[in-house]
């Protein structure tokens, strides 16, 4: 980091405090903390340890199901798995509040994230719907209206037109008190900008909101993981050989464990390889690099926009993908965003800059709309790994004591934590002034 760019985020943490006790309120700073990892790498990738997670129901009757959200949409061959969006349901038999569940970057509706989130609400009484986030594969090929995602404002309508979908299904079948939704991550993120549109179009008239972790900018928070892939051992040419490492630890735990999945990928891995400080650093952004070269692909071949696959060429369910997958892997997000995703919406936004596309893609640019709405409300962690710093400044001066910050749990470890869990379900189940 430049020390001019040291000095504007100094200013910016200065300027946030200030702000935030001329306001007279501030964040919720939790004291003797009981979480037991104080490593936020070791904390992003390991997440609770047994005997500190939340008591919750081993089981639910989480369904998974199936809905077209462009019927008149065809799908390349390639995706021909991916028509139809996948989501998940546990319903309760009885009337009872409802919950929208958003995945983080790269990960399915059921997920073990979104899963434990949805044996926590469903516990408490809720009926639980959960959604992949948009940039998971299924998302992107089935319920993305461009099939480039990472704007903001698009993604939530398409996530909200999901939603309206997906209750315009189930509502003959239950009795729903009130809407209310979450995420974590970019799920998080999604949420704020979700919210936002349901003021407009009020299909729901949310009840309460909840952002867990979320980045306060995509470019910045996705930039900070590309750049952990230069603590790959042996630096970024190496980085082939590091990737066949962990898949070699993943698929080799993967056969030794029947609940293997996506979001354990991290843990897995950890586990096999007893990784160093600056290798979990390297293994996170391996892990969302993964992530983004699925996305990328998945992209580029539903827009036929040429980035990876020739325009205009066909693939079919039987092409051979491995060189497309070679290029991607070496594609960060920030090469994604300058060269794709800036230059395909940029005839939409003809006076913007690429600066400015930057801050239209963060909260920043709807903090007087997070500043006055109060119900919507944060739980952060002070040491999150995805954060520039002194970004975890704008939740208290944005959000006052609707922000609950932990000392720390780095990316999403602590979400299981009894105590986290138990201070998410009351931010849904408490009553107070919306």
């Amino acid at each position: 980091m430049t020390r001019l760019k040291s000095t504007q985020v100094l200013l910016a943490g200065l300027c946030a405090l200030l702000f935030a006790s001329l306001a007279g309120a501030s964040a919720v700073n939790v004291e003797n903390y009981g979480y037991p990892i104080t490593d936020r790498f070791a904390a992003t990738v390991v997440g609770t340890p047994e005997g500190y997670e939340a008591q919750l129901p081993e089981h639910i009757p989480l369904k998974e199901r199936r809905i077209v959200i462009f019927p008149e949409r065809v799908t390349p061959d390639v995706f021909f798995y991916g028509h139809e969006l996948l989501y998940s349901v546990a319903l309760q038999d009885d009337e009872a509040p409802l919950i929208f569940l958003i995945a983080g970057t790269g990960a399915s509706h059921n997920g073990t994230k979104n899963y434990d989130m949805a044996r926590a609400f469903y516990q408490a009484g809720f009926h639980v719907i959960a959604i992949s986030s948009p940039t998971y594969n299924n998302f992107v090929t089935a319920a993305s209206k461009t099939g480039v995602v990472g704007d903001a404002e698009r993604d939530a309508e398409d996530i909200y037109r999901v939603f309206e979908m997906i209750w315009a299904e189930v509502k003959d079948d239950i009795e729903v008190t009130e809407f209310n939704v979450t995420g974590y991550s970019l799920g998080g993120f999604n949420a704020a900008y979700v919210s936002k549109l349901d003021e407009e179009r009020q299909s729901f008239d949310f009840e309460r909101v909840l952002l867990i972790n979320p980045p306060v900018s995509i470019y910045n928070s996705m930039s900070l993981l590309d750049r952990m892939i230069q603590n790959i051992p042996g630096g970024v040419d190496n980085f082939d050989a590091f990737v066949n490492k962990l898949i070699h630890a993943y698929t080799t735990t993967y056969k030794e464990s029947a609940d293997a999945g996506g979001d354990d990928f991290l843990y897995k891995v950890y586990k096999a390889l007893d990784l160093k400080d600056e290798e979990l650093a390297a293994l996170i952004g391996t892990s969302f690099r993964i992530s983004s070269a699925s996305l990328v692909f998945t992209s580029d071949v539903v827009a036929n926009y040429g980035y990876i696959k020739p325009k205009g060429l066909p693939l079919n369910r039987y092409s051979d993908l491995t060189i497309y997958n070679e290029v991607a892997l070496r594609l960060g997000f920030t090469d994604y965003y300058h060269e794709f995703f800036f230059p395909y919406y940029r005839a939409d936004y003809p006076d913007m800059t690429r600066d400015e596309f930057i801050s239209a893609i963060s909260l920043t640019s709807i903090a007087d709309y997070l500043r006055t709405t109060k119900k919507i409300t944060v739980m952060h962690n002070a040491d999150d790994v995805i954060l520039e710093p002194g970004e975890i400044n704008f939740f208290p001066e944005v959000f006052g004591d609707r922000a609950t910050i932990y000392p720390y749990g780095g990316h999403c470890g602590n979400m299981n934590y009894r105590d986290n869990v138990a201070h998410m379900v009351a931010t849904f189940t408490q009553r107070g002034t919306r």
